[in-house]
């Protein structure tokens, strides 16, 4: 019976660290905040950031809502990402992804100031991943270390197969995996024999984004499993169920695996913990 890693309890644990850690330092007379960015009425979108205004308000961090419509030009928004870099109370800035069309991604995330890139999207603070300097780490990444560490799984020496190679998730998880002293290997659609290279796997983390791709047959006997994917499986009547999956067919994967997390409850909530650490960390690097 495999270890079912519980992200709910262990992003709860870190609120909580947060939370005490925030308490102290407005003692001292220093206050965390994050400015958050929407445009547009995505309702995905809008349920993330409820959820992350939801997580300041618990741990304490002050944070600044700019919900702007779907037609804001690519310079309004530039110009509003210049004044929240220039804003001494704002800590971190938070844009959600995506934007609409008329907006290049990449010039926004370019333009957000690498000390308030609470995401860890900008290429200096990827660039400091790569080279092992101090930096902000993207926080689905960040917060799967924190899984793996937090329920005892030993990483340093261990072989691990990333399969997914997005600048979000997939090769983050690589730096970050190495690291912690893994072995590892990057696998993506292109990639020969990948039942076989994954079945080599000590630690098997998969963010491939296609439902239930990863069955038993990729998955060694005693590994661990982490499922970064989430998706609305189709298989109630008339395809309308509400049932969430991840990349890995759990039910195959649980039997084998030493360790795995479940599809709802493992690596999301973590995602939301790790950016409110970002947050407290920009906030004491500017003290």
């Amino acid at each position: 019976m495999a270890q079912i890693i519980d992200g709910k309890k262990i992003s709860q644990e870190i609120k909580d660290e947060l939370r005490e850690k925030v308490g102290v330092l407005k003692m001292a007379g220093k206050e965390a905040t994050l400015a958050v960015i929407q445009v547009g009425d995505d309702p995905a979108s809008g349920v993330y950031v409820n959820n992350k205004k939801k997580a300041c308000s618990y741990i304490g961090i002050r944070s600044l809502s700019y919900e702007l419509p779907k037609e804001t030009t690519e310079e309004e928004l530039l110009a509003l990402i210049e004044t929240l870099n220039r804003d001494e109370r704002v800590s971190g800035i938070l844009v959600q992804l995506p934007l609409p069309m008329q907006i290049d991604e990449d010039k926004i995330i370019m333009a957000i100031s690498p000390k308030k890139d609470v995401d860890g999207f900008h290429p200096e603070n990827v660039g400091r991943l790569v080279i092992g300097e101090r930096g902000f780490v993207s926080c689905t990444p960040a917060g799967i270390i924190q899984l793996l560490k937090r329920s005892g799984i030993e990483i340093a020496g261990k072989n691990c197969v990333v399969v997914g190679r997005s600048n979000i998730v997939g090769k983050p998880m690589a730096l970050l995996m190495l690291r912690e002293n893994a072995t590892v290997t990057v696998a993506h659609s292109k990639t020969q024999n990948l039942k076989e290279l994954c079945r080599q796997a000590d630690i098997l983390i998969v963010a491939i984004g296609k439902p239930q791709f990863i069955t038993g047959e990729y998955i060694k006997e005693g590994a661990v499993v982490i499922d970064v994917g989430i998706h609305r499986a189709e298989n109630g009547e008339g395809g309308t169920s509400k049932k969430l999956c991840g990349d890995v067919c759990f039910d195959q994967a649980e039997p084998l695996a030493s360790a795995i997390t479940p599809v709802p409850g493992g690596v999301g909530p973590m995602t939301i913990a790790m950016l409110m650490n970002n947050c407290v960390e920009a906030m004491q690097s500017e003290s």
